[in-house]
């Protein structure tokens, strides 16, 4: 790899069966070394022919979330059961699995007949767990809110793989069926391998086992990507033959050739439907940008007008006194409902995976925290709830901050817990808790805490994360610092950041 790479040589990683595992996971490795941002290199490819799966649905999440989803692209013959394995747990399995294994290894060596009722069993198998898979998954698709699904699921074990990246099914007679929607793409390892009655089952099942060892035979007839269809815009498929509109024919072909039901075809379009709506989403919370720009413009102005009575809007907030402080709260909770709805639809996978590697909403979920967070450290504190419930930091924060701050953190490729800035306030008001003038030993027990917000604080106010405003004579920072021990003080870093402004 480091040889192509001083060449400039494009890179391919490749494999069939377990090498295709192997091949993905390389990949990955490859991607995470060698493609940051600011380096110019040649975008990788990883191809595999009959993988088995790899990681779960946070694995493919991640690999659409940092735009590397399309460098994985994955051959699957129609009843190839390899690609299907693990959508069946090892505990239901296990034991028929080290027999398929040999006879798989035996057929890649001479070609044998017979091996029937271990492949019928094992088949049977697999397709059994991969049916609760897609069903329960189709379920969550289509908005399924019955209870009794996730009282199921709870003691029946489901297989956590998933597919990832793009895949190309090859359903027989020298044609590709390309998808790309992962939600697609699990119904249709289910749905495809299909039988169409019981009788079938024998040859399907030895079948599954062929058609993992034939994708060099049969890719030969279509390397020239002649027959291909892309399975786009999945809502709109057609339910039947006779349903299919003169634009769909190819596309109905495809669903035909690979043997999809009606019932099929539905979660199909549930796939779509779910895709369409993730995106409606993200317009509506893209429509949202200038109400929350508008908020923190307001907050901007509170700030700067605290500032000029020479007190700081975080203390000015904590003390609450006047009109525009009770403005300042109404802006802040109705930002507060914005983010939580946002943070939300994160959660629950309602927003596309792109989403969060977007710069404009880094910058913006920055700017809000930064602008926000003191605010609510303000009032936890105001209303002593670090009494009944514990610290901010540890008990009081919300999931739009911890949220926002990861965000920004993998963004950027900073080391996780790195982006506190607007948490400082939560450690002044600990330390004051700590800290004790009265008692002569008091500072010694947060000296090492103290030296750690002061070293972060400068940093933080040369590189423009905070504002000058925590300095002011006013503030409750400001208060507590010049009652230091004066040895500490003469060395401190922000020392004379402190004595410009009072």
């Amino acid at each position: 790899v480091e040889k192509a790479i001083k060449e400039k040589k494009k890179i391919v990683f490749t494999g069939h069966s377990s090498g295709g595992a192997i091949a993905i996971l390389t990949t990955v490795w490859f991607l995470e070394h060698y493609l940051k941002p600011g380096k110019t290199l040649m975008s990788p490819l990883c191809v595999t022919f009959g993988s088995p799966l790899v990681g779960d649905f946070i694995f493919n999440h991640a690999l659409i979330r940092e735009n590397w989803s399309n460098f994985f692209l994955h051959f699957v013959m129609r009843y190839d059961i390899v690609p299907r394995i693990l959508l069946a747990s090892l505990s239901t399995v296990g034991q028929e699995l080290d027999q398929i294994l040999k006879l798989l290894s035996q057929k890649a060596m001479f070609p044998i007949q017979g091996s029937v009722r271990e492949a019928s069993t094992f088949y049977t198998s697999v397709m059994r767990n991969a049916s609760a898979v897609a069903s329960h998954a189709a379920c969550r698709l289509m908005g399924n809110t019955n209870p009794i699904l996730e009282t199921v699921a709870s003691f029946i074990e489901l297989s956590p793989y998933r597919p990832c990246g793009t895949f190309v099914f090859l359903p027989g007679h020298g044609k590709l069926v390309v998808v790309k929607n992962a939600d697609a793409i699990l119904q249709l390892l289910f749905y495809s391998a299909q039988l169409c009655s019981e009788n079938q089952l024998n040859a399907v099942a030895e079948r599954s086992l062929n058609d993992h060892l034939g994708y060099l035979s049969e890719l030969q007839g279509c390397l020239n990507w002649q027959n291909v269809v892309q399975l786009d815009h999945l809502e709109g498929l057609p339910l039947s033959s006779s349903g299919a509109a003169a634009g769909n024919i190819a596309t109905n072909i495809a669903l035909d050739d690979l043997g999809l039901s009606t019932r099929a075809r539905l979660c199909l379009r549930a796939a779509g439907e779910h895709e369409k709506q993730k995106l409606s989403n993200q317009q509506r919370m893209d429509n949202k940008r200038q109400e929350i720009e508008l908020g923190l413009a307001k907050l901007e102005e509170y700030k700067s007008k605290s500032a000029l009575c020479k007190v700081g809007y975080y203390d000015a907030f904590r003390i609450s006194k006047y009109e525009d402080d009770f403005k300042a709260n109404v802006t802040r909770l109705e930002l507060t409902g914005i983010w939580d709805e946002i943070i939300e639809m994160l959660n629950r996978y309602e927003l596309p995976e792109p989403f969060e590697s977007r710069k404009d909403w880094i910058e913006l979920a920055t700017k809000y925290r930064r602008i926000v967070e003191p605010l609510d450290i303000a009032n936890y504190y105001r209303h002593a709830k670090n009494e009944d419930t514990g610290s901010y930091m540890y008990k009081g924060r919300p999931r739009r901050y911890k949220y926002t701050q990861r965000w920004r953190e993998h963004g950027l490729r900073m080391p996780v817990g790195s982006s506190a800035e607007s948490c400082f306030w939560a450690e002044v008001e600990e330390l004051l808790l700590l800290y004790r003038t009265a008692d002569p030993g008091a500072f010694e027990v947060i000296r090492e805490r103290t030296i750690n917000l002061e070293r972060k604080l400068d940093e933080w106010i040369r590189s423009n994360q905070i504002s000058n405003d925590v300095f002011l004579k006013g503030s409750t920072f400001t208060k507590w610092w010049i009652t230091l021990p004066i040895q500490h003080k003469s060395v401190s870093p922000i020392q004379g950041q402190i004595n410009r402004e009072i």
